[in-house]
């Protein structure tokens, strides 16, 4: 068995003033200041692989701290 990082999803993780996506010229999400996350997903991904990947984003350490670091 493959370990989950070792299938074909995809991750990126990006900081944005805002984003904004669109499904056929019709805005489908926005959001101001804050993280955009690309998620590009394979057929032989499964939900083990997702919940990996969810966890592995939350426990980035891109935020700022009480500090402002």
């Amino acid at each position: 068995m493959l370990h989950p990082y070792e299938r074909n999803m995809r991750m990126v993780v990006q900081r944005v003033s805002r984003a904004k996506a669109t499904v056929e010229g019709r805005v489908t999400g926005e959001i101001g200041a804050g993280l955009m996350i690309l998620l590009g997903v394979g057929k032989e991904d499964t939900s083990a692989v997702a919940a990996a990947m969810a966890e592995k984003a939350s426990n980035l350490r891109i935020f700022e701290d009480e500090q402002g670091r």
